[in-house]
């Protein structure tokens, strides 16, 4: 499965990126629970899809879970060490060809970010 965090398209692999005791912890958690920590997250490390990807691979694997065919989210922080509070969170079901034409891309090492500020999230936010 592809999911779009911000600007990083992950390939998430069966059956998980986390390990076995983190998936049995974090499985009583709704939706709610796993945005506020993705909040928490990114108010620490706006970049977080970048500077910790495995964090934000295990991220992307439980926003997935929790949402029927959730695929992309963004998360928006405007500085790092803001408050969870501040940071705005985006989501949105992507069709596949689209995930797998970003894949593509991000894998022929063409950066992302700005398609998807203008062409993704800039549609969601409008």
């Amino acid at each position: 499965m592809l999911f779009l965090l911000n600007d990083v398209v992950f390939q998430l692999e069966p059956p998980s990126p986390a390990p076995l005791k983190d998936e049995r912890r974090f499985t009583p958690l709704g939706l709610d629970s796993i945005v506020e920590l993705a909040c928490e997250l990114f108010a620490e490390q706006p970049e977080l899809q970048r500077t910790h990807p495995e964090r934000a691979s295990r991220l992307a694997w439980l926003l997935s879970r929790k949402s029927e065919g959730l695929n992309a989210a963004l998360f928006t922080a405007p500085e790092q060490g803001c408050a969870p509070e501040l940071v705005e969170p985006h989501f949105c079901i992507l069709p596949l060809p689209t995930m797998e034409q970003l894949h593509r891309r991000a894998q022929q090492g063409e950066a992302l970010a700005a398609t998807t500020e203008r062409d993704i999230w800039g549609l969601v936010a409008a």
